[in-house]
C-alpha cells in the first residue's frame, strides 16, 4: 500500500522501484524502466513486450507465460474500452446538462457559471419586452383534457421558437399560456430592440392564422399581444 501510494503521488523524482541487474538482465532491466515511464506514449505496447519476452525465454516452456500475456492484454483491451464508454457517456450527459442550462438562462450567463465565475446584476437603460396570451384559454382549457392542454402549448411554442430563431431577442420564460420575449439584452443592441420585437410579433401573429390545434382542428387561434419599451 505504501508503495502504491508513492506512484499516485507523483512526487519528482518519480518513484519506481529498484532493479538489481545481479538478479535480472540488463535488456530486461530496460524493459521494465520502459514500463514505467510517466509518458503513456514512451511505453511499449504488449505486442512489444510479449515478441521480447518470448525471445527471453525461448529457453523454457512459453505456454504459461503466453496465456499470462494473453490475459493481461485482454485485460487491458477490456480497460481501455470500458475507460472509452464512461468517457463518452460522461460526455453525453455533459452536454445534456449544458443544453439545458441554455434553455433556463442567457447564453452570456451560462458561460459565465460554467467557468465558476460570478455573475454581476446589470442595469440596462432602454430594452423592448413582448408579452402574449392565447385569447379564450380558459375556456378552451375547461373543455379540454391535460393531455390536451398540455399538446396544444408545445406545438404552440415550439412554433414559436422556431420563429424568434430568426430575430435579434431573447425569450424570457413561459407562464400557461403566457409567452415573454424581451429585445436588447442580455446583449444590447443600440435602438434596433423596439424594431426586431416588432417584426418578431408581426411573424408571430401570421403563423397562428395557420397554427392548427390537435384536438379542435376547427377552431382558429388568437394572440393578444403587448409591447412596452423603456
Amino acid at each position: 500500500a505504501e508503495i502504491v501510494q508513492k506512484v499516485r503521488n507523483s512526487q519528482k523524482p518519480f518513484f519506481r522501484p529498484s532493479i538489481d541487474i545481479g538478479v535480472h538482465s540488463e535488456e530486461l532491466a530496460v524493459l521494465m524502466e520502459r514500463c514505467w515511464a510517466q509518458e503513456p506514449a514512451e511505453r511499449p505496447d504488449f505486442s512489444q513486450i510479449k515478441i521480447f519476452i518470448r525471445r527471453f525465454n525461448k529457453e523454457g516452456s512459453t505456454s504459461i507465460l503466453d496465456n499470462l500475456l494473453s490475459r493481461m492484454e485482454q485485460y487491458a483491451n477490456n480497460l481501455e474500452k470500458l475507460v472509452e464508454e464512461r468517457t463518452q457517456a460522461y460526455l453525453e450527459e455533459k452536454r445534456k446538462a449544458e443544453n439545458l442550462l441554455y434553455q433556463i438562462l442567457p447564453h452570456s450567463v451560462a458561460e459565465q457559471l460554467k467557468r465558476g465565475e460570478t455573475v454581476r446584476a446589470e442595469a440596462f437603460d432602454s430594452v423592448t419586452i413582448y408579452f402574449s396570451d392565447i385569447v379564450g384559454f380558459t375556456a378552451l382549457s375547461a373543455e379540454s383534457t391535460p393531455m390536451q392542454v398540455v399538446t396544444l402549448l408545445n406545438d404552440l411554442y415550439t412554433c414559436f421558437d422556431a420563429i424568434i430563431d430568426n430575430f435579434d431577442v431573447y425569450k424570457v420564460e413561459t407562464i400557461g399560456d403566457a409567452y415573454m420575449v424581451v429585445s436588447g439584452l442580455p446583449v444590447r443592441n443600440g435602438k434596433l430592440h423596439a424594431r426586431e420585437i416588432v417584426r418578431m410579433a408581426l411573424a408571430l401573429l401570421e403563423a397562428v392564422k395557420t397554427f392548427k390545434i390537435r384536438h379542435r382542428p376547427n377552431d382558429q387561434l388568437h394572440l393578444r399581444i403587448g409591447v412596452h419599451t423603456g
